[in-house]
């Protein structure tokens, strides 16, 4: 009895001084992340963010992405959450052995519960641990997901995890061992056979309901004093971040980009006051709360990690690194902001001056020194400057959106990287020096080549019918077709362009182009943080597409694109700016086509083919079964890549990286290149102009290094479908009375991924 009570002692003094500095630990941490910028989107409505977050925790939706891990992680979780009931258990347990909750302790369901709650808790941490062993970057070096994280963090929690669960085991084994309770064998398959190898002695029962007490306690004074512990944090923060994720539908922060902010709203460029308003981030505290609450998530699992581009071709680029360097500057320069802190744009001293505080001795004194030098770090900048991001890692990022894609608790990397970038673009004209004659061509000619206007409809020259442009009148036409600075200017794209011409001539859609009237959409100049820039073409352009569809009601202004990046911009960004059309990928429009029986393929395309999902048609937009669907239709075989669909590889040209040079690293349009090589292909297919370029680029190079056949060629879906339907146009009567086949796009596309 003596014993019980001194245990029962210990447990109430270490659990009171343990949940006293967990306690003060999230005050603090509420109290940093409210230093970030405010952001009134991400509030409502309620209900659709709440069965988001219930489930993304509860089916583990996300997490599922990595197959491999997911069962393991479920189980760790829910015997978290519901293992906690277990552990306030043991605070009666630690007095008194033959303790168990009011009504439910007796109940064989609850005793189930209890019963897989723990050998599910030891099996997935130590799952978990093996994992983490196997993928360890001593075996895989860059290629483990784990370079870069917190391995001493990591095991401390899986640790914690593992004596968790053998805690609540053992606990129950005793219970069984001494008489103190008897359950059936289907309730404790685990710890009743257990328990007869055990002594009869009920204070074990305490003793182990100590350990369970004291490895929880443990972890809570440790968490609570190590605030950027990820890992850890995650299992409180993860749910907040999941409901205050950017969409308000569930879908991940891709598509559009998040508009340019300062002090919670929109920011209207052409009334920004430079002295007032944020344009993008220099400073850590620009990013609003939701970002640092992004940063307080972050479990260094390295999923964003192994999927990105630029990483996986050495590059210094990490997603995951650049969230956690933005977490630990973060948090180190907190005690500054929290004293009162600030700089301006030239990098004085506004906030903590003398004049504005009655106790400025007081904040100064409490700020230490190291959150002083921390304040002096640029948060972008190279070594010699101590930057917390590097230059080289910023533009690195082709904004491909895979890192947002598998992030189980919904960090939004794209939009933090393009706020940094708009920075430096917008503020401090530090960029690389490609861009800048990118930039120029955009302002002056309205694209990124530098081409005169009246050059684009050079592309309609040969062609054996008169491609239709707007005069004025849109008459007939349902489809305005947008054709692209690519698709006009670039002799590859150029090809996809005609073939899209060809086939909606053979189809008898009618549609329109604009020609000379049409202007870059802007993606370059938005994706390379010139938001001004951006601003000003989408205005312009969204004033003459509000002109052509003056007198068509909302459902019936269509436009049909090319390009990826028209599609994506038009479609998510434009409605930002005033301009609300229906737009359609022109692999949507075709696919719907065939199944029309508009477009009738009869001569199949024999060949070998493997597909290159373009990033902002299929990860942005979820757009993957139409083209996929189009080549089967034109009769050639589909040879898929390892990485393919949500998970496909980018071919190095998002983000403007298309108009800056790969010095680092292996070039990313050479890797995809090799991946699609490997499945031995006669065409690799695609549904961009830039990807057409960047991989054509690489099947160059590969041939020039003996490494492809002089056979292989990069084809739009388009060309391929053209070449399939060319023989069957005097076939076009044929009855469209016959059941569709494909895929029902555009809607059912988005709602099936």
């Amino acid at each position: 009895m003596t014993l019980q009570l001194v245990l029962g002692l210990v447990a109430v003094a270490v659990s009171v001084v343990a949940w006293g500095v967990f306690v003060a630990g999230v005050l603090k941490q509420i109290r940093i992340i409210r230093l970030g910028q405010p952001d009134g989107t991400r509030f409502g409505p309620f209900v659709p963010r709440m069965k988001t977050m219930i489930v993304e925790f509860v089916a583990h939706t996300r997490m599922a992405k990595f197959r491999s891990v997911a069962p393991w992680h479920w189980m760790v979780m829910w015997g978290f959450l519901i293992g906690s009931a277990v552990l306030f258990e043991a605070y009666g347990e630690v007095f008194e052995p033959r303790f168990h909750w009011p009504i439910i302790g007796t109940w064989s369901i609850w005793l189930l519960l209890i019963e897989l709650l723990g050998l599910g808790t030891v099996v997935g941490g130590v799952a978990l641990a093996i994992i983490r062993q196997l993928n360890h970057p001593r075996r895989a070096d860059r290629i483990s997901r784990f370079a870069g994280s917190s391995f001493r963090s990591a095991y401390f929690v899986e640790a914690v995890v593992i004596i968790e669960g053998i805690g609540i085991l053992m606990v129950k084994a005793f219970k069984q061992s001494s008489g103190l309770e008897s359950a059936p064998l289907w309730t404790s398959f685990v710890t009743q056979p257990l328990s007869q190898l055990l002594p009869a002695a009920p204070i074990w029962v305490s003793v182990m309901a100590l350990v369970k007490l004291l490895s929880g306690m443990i972890w809570l004074v440790v968490v609570g004093r190590n605030l950027t512990m990820g890992v850890a944090w995650h299992r409180f923060s993860a749910f907040f971040n999941i409901y205050f994720k950017r969409e308000d539908d569930g879908g991940v922060a891709l598509g559009a980009l998040k508009p340019m902010m300062s002090g919670g709203k929109v920011l209207d460029l052409e009334e920004a006051d430079p002295d007032k308003d944020v344009f993008g981030v220099g400073k850590v505290e620009d990013f609003s709360w939701k970002g640092w609450l992004d940063f307080s998530t972050c479990t260094e699992c390295g999923r964003c990690q192994s999927q990105c581009p630029a990483w996986n071709t050495g590059k210094p680029l990490s997603p995951k690194m650049v969230i956690t360097q933005l977490r630990d500057h973060a948090y180190a320069k907190a005690p500054y902001l929290l004293a009162g802190g600030s700089r301006d744009m030239a990098g004085d001293e506004v906030g903590l001056v003398e004049d504005k505080y009655e106790d400025y001795k007081k904040r100064l004194e409490s700020i230490d020194v190291l959150a002083m030098a921390e304040a002096e770090r640029p948060l972008v900048g190279g070594p010699a400057e101590l930057g917390v991001i590097d230059p080289e890692v910023l533009w690195s990022c082709t904004t491909c959106g895979a890192c947002v894609e598998q992030c189980p608790v919904d960090i939004e990397h794209v939009d933090h990287i393009v706020d940094m970038r708009r920075y430096q673009v917008l503020i401090e004209s530090n960029f690389p020096t490609e861009l800048g004659g990118m930039f120029k061509n955009l302002e002056n000619k309205g694209n990124p080549w530098g081409q005169n206007a009246k050059d684009r409809l050079a592309w309609t020259e040969g062609l054996d019918f008169e491609v239709p442009v707007f005069d004025g009148d849109l008459g007939d036409a349902e489809y305005l077709f947008w054709v692209g600075c690519a698709g006009a200017f670039e002799d590859r794209a150029k090809k996809t362009t005609r073939a899209v011409a060809e086939l909606l001539h053979t189809a008898d859609v009618k549609y329109t182009v604009l020609g000379p009237e049409e202007t870059c959409t802007g993606d370059p100049a938005r994706r390379a943080g010139n938001e001004f820039l951006f601003q000003m073409l989408a205005q312009q352009n969204v004033e003459v597409l509000n002109a052509v569809f003056e007198d068509r009601p909302a459902g019936q202004r269509k436009i049909v694109v090319t390009c990826a990046h028209c599609f994506n911009t038009l479609a998510n960004e434009y409605p930002q700016v005033g301009g609300t059309y229906e737009v359609v990928h022109h692999t949507q429009l075709l696919n719907k086509l065939v199944r029309e029986r508009r477009l009738v393929p009869v001569a199949p395309v024999t060949e070998d083919v493997t597909y290159h999902d373009p990033c902002y048609l299929g990860r942005h937009n979820k757009v993957y079964e139409a083209p996929r669907e189009l080549i089967g239709a034109s009769g050639a075989k589909l040879r898929e890549m390892p990485r393919h669909e949500e998970r496909s590889m980018c071919c190095g040209a998002g983000g403007a990286r298309m108009w800056m040079e790969e010095r680092i690293g292996k070039r990313i349009n050479l890797d995809r290149v090799d991946e699609a090589l490997g499945t031995a292909p006669s065409k690799i297919a695609t549904g961009c102009p830039f990807c057409r370029v960047m991989l054509t680029d690489g099947v160059t190079a590969r041939q020039s290094d003996g490494q492809a056949g002089a056979h292989v060629e990069v084809v739009d879906v388009a060309q391929m479908l053209l070449e399939s339907v060319r023989r069957g146009t005097e076939k076009q009567d044929t009855p469209t009375d016959e059941v569709p086949t494909g895929t029902p796009l555009p809607n059912e596309d988005k709602a099936k991924a």
